[in-house]
Parts: C-alpha cells; sequence; structure tokens
C-alpha cells in the first residue's frame, strides 16, 4: 500500500489531495480540473503508473486498479453525493474487469447498489453461514466411476439469493476477505472428504479452486499444513486448482509457491488450460499432476475443427508429460464420444452430474466412486 501511494502522488499535481478511503481504496480530490476529460487525463495517468510490477522483497507482483470519477456539479452538489456516486462508477469498472476507469451515469447507480449491498454484507457472510460448498463429480470414462470431485463455492444471501460466484469472489478479492472465505473452503472441504472415507467412499481426491489473491498469499502454505493437519487429511487426496492466467502473473511466484505445495505432497491442477499466456514448455517445469482443458474448446468441438486440434494436442502433450488430463463443461453424450476418441479419459460437465450439495453428492459417490 506504501508503494502504490508513493506512484499515486508522483501522479498528482500541487493541491490535488489523497486520503485512504479504506482497506485497499483511495480517494483523490482535484480541485483544478475544468472538463470531465481533465479527470479523465489524469485516470489515465494513474492507471499508467500503477500498471508495472511491484517488488516485494525480490518478488515482481501486478495488481489491477479500477478508478470510479464523479465531478461537481453534474454528478453531485455536496461531498455525499460525490463519494456515493464515485463509488457507484468504481463497482462498475470492478464488474467489467477493472484496470480502467469510468465516469459515473445514473444508469449504473441500481446495479452499484446492489455491488454494494453484497460487498458489505461478504464481512459478515462467513460469522453467519451464509457460505455453502457444492461438489462436481470428475469421471473416469474407461470405467464410468468418479475419480475426483471439484469443490465449487455458492453464497446464499438472504437478500439477493443464489449469488454466482463470479459476481462475489472479485468483491471478496477487492477487499481482502478471499484470504478467510479461501481458508474456510478448504478446510470444509477437507473435513468433508474426511466424512466421505468415514462412510467407505473413497474418490482419489477432492479439488478447490485458488484465486489469484489466495495464490499470491505468503501465508497460504502454512495455512495449509495446518488445515491438513487439524482435519487429519493426507495431502495426496488434496488438489489445487489454479488458472493458467494467474500462474503466468509471476512466473517467479508460481514456481516458489507451486513447489511449496509439491513439498507438502498436495496435487496441483492447472485450471483454463488453453486461455492464459503460457508457452507450453512450462508444464514441464512446474509440478502438475492435471491439466483441465477450458470448456471454451469443448462447447463448439464439434464445429471447429481448430479447437478439434488444440484439444487432442493438449491431450497428447498431457500424456507425454504424464499428466491427467480433464476436459471441462462435456453436455451432451456426442461430446464425450469425441473426446473419447481424441483420446481423454477424464471428464467433467452436466452430462454426468451438475454441482451437488453435500448430501445430493454423497449419494452419487457411494455408488458412482472408484476403489482409491
Amino acid at each position: 500500500l506504501k508503494k502504490v501511494v508513493k506512484r499515486l502522488k508522483d501522479c498528482l499535481r500541487t493541491g490535488d489531495i489523497i486520503s485512504r478511503w479504506g482497506g485497499d481504496e483511495f480517494t483523490l480530490l482535484l480541485p483544478q480540473i475544468n472538463s470531465r476529460q481533465d479527470a479523465s487525463l489524469v485516470a489515465n495517468r494513474i492507471l499508467k503508473a500503477l500498471n508495472p510490477p511491484f517488488d516485494l522483497d525480490g518478488n515482481l507482483v501486478k495488481i489491477s486498479s479500477s478508478i470510479g470519477i464523479a465531478c461537481y456539479p453534474e454528478d453531485g452538489n455536496n461531498a455525499e453525493t460525490l463519494l456515493k456516486n464515485a463509488d457507484a462508477a468504481l463497482y462498475h469498472v470492478k464488474e467489467k474487469g477493472r484496470n480502467n476507469y469510468h465516469h459515473y451515469e445514473q444508469s449504473i447507480n441500481s446495479q452499484a447498489s446492489e455491488l454494494l449491498i453484497l460487498e458489505n454484507s461478504l464481512h459478515s457472510a462467513l460469522e453467519k453461514e451464509q457460505f455453502v460448498l457444492c461438489y462436481q463429480p470428475i469421471i473416469n470414462t474407461l470405467n464410468g466411476k468418479v475419480a475426483k470431485v471439484e469443490t465449487l463455492l455458492r453464497w446464499r444471501h438472504p437478500e439477493l439469493g443464489l449469488v454466482s460466484p463470479n459476481i462475489f469472489i472479485p468483491l471478496a478479492e477487492a477487499n481482502g476477505t478471499i484470504i478467510e472465505i479461501g481458508k474456510w473452503t478448504i478446510k470444509t472441504a477437507c473435513a468433508q472428504y474426511k466424512t466421505w472415507q468415514k462412510l467407505g467412499i473413497h474418490p482419489a481426491q477432492i479439488a478447490v479452486n485458488l484465486s489469484a489473491r489466495q495464490f499470491q498469499d505468503a501465508y497460504l502454505a502454512s495455512d495449509l499444513q495446518i488445515i491438513l493437519a487439524e482435519t487429519g487429511l493426507d495431502p495426496a487426496c488434496l488438489e489445487l486448482e489454479i488458472t493458467e492466467s494467474v500462474m503466468m502473473r509471476d512466473i517467479n511466484l508460481a514456481q516458489k509457491t507451486l513447489n511449496k505445495f509439491y513439498n507438502l505432497g498436495i496435487g496441483i491442477a492447472m485450471d483454463d488450460f488453453g486461455t492464459g499466456y503460457s508457452s507450453l514448455s512450462y508444464l514441464s517445469q512446474f509440478a502438475f499432476n492435471t491439466i483441465k482443458i477450458d470448456q471454451s474448446f469443448i462447447r463448439d468441438l464439434q464445429k471447429k475443427p481448430q479447437d478439434t486440434s488444440i484439444v487432442q494436442a493438449i491431450i497428447s502433450l498431457g500424456k507425454a508429460l504424464e499428466l491427467n488430463v480433464v476436459a471441462e463443461g462435456v453436455e451432451t453424450a456426442q461430446l464425450k464420444e469425441l473426446l473419447t476418441e481424441l483420446g481423454c479419459q477424464y471428464m467433467q460437465g452436466y452430462l454426468f452430474s451438475k454441482p451437488l450439495f453435500a448430501p445430493e453428492a454423497t449419494q452419487l459417490l457411494t455408488v458412482y466412486t472408484e476403489v482409491a
């Protein structure tokens, strides 16, 4: 945060005021602005300044930044209204993908209000036990049995109902609550696996997704050790899924973090493979056990010959490196048949099962689990 402030100050002029609004949010007051275009120039200057990675104890870390702009008097005639509307514009940027700025518009007010409700609720959602886990099986198509189970986080909001993780995970990353939510998710998943073991159910692994901020958390490896000790789970039964794009943000940090997981005996999967920026050569350098082909390649496999070639190449590469290859988003028997012809053994998707809450997942696993 101190290094961020230093870069922000370098972007400001004499008379401009910066203050910390809370968490990782800052408020800038620009009194010498004559037009919305002037504010846009300042916003662009800030985005450019915050784009290069930060050196934190030898690790290069990139951050995302989002800017909401409200101008006096058209967007408000008092400080309270201007701050509220700038906040609304900020949330609009976050939802659209970050690393950008947006001027306040009345049309985004209702949408921003819902996001504000969600972010404020996130701080107490864990304490109020509003989070719940679903489990989706990964099938070994050679025998039709469940080989692994992926854990998926859901939020039952008391006012807004079931909230998609695509909405609340970015908010949790932005306000820092993702660390505690992530620890709860891993611990609950490990405890659920132990419950299944006591019932005689033994899928090979239970997989948990890591967000970008979790993956960068310096205490993640030690937290994992504590969770495994407290739940009594064999580390080999846990698999962590990290997206390709998250790992490619900082190759050196990714290498160190993945080695820590490997040394703990935890399985590692590269999720959404093919959508990021990696060279295929990185697969042999990192300690992966599994690669998961992103469903964007699977969905139109029958219509796009180029996707078929890509998927076949990934499957062949995985086999050459002795990695398990999982096809995500398999929804039809035709897709399953085509993937089988391409040599893909493990598949996941609605053809086999939707994500299930624990009681329903237990029923399915009782019948369709491989002998570990």
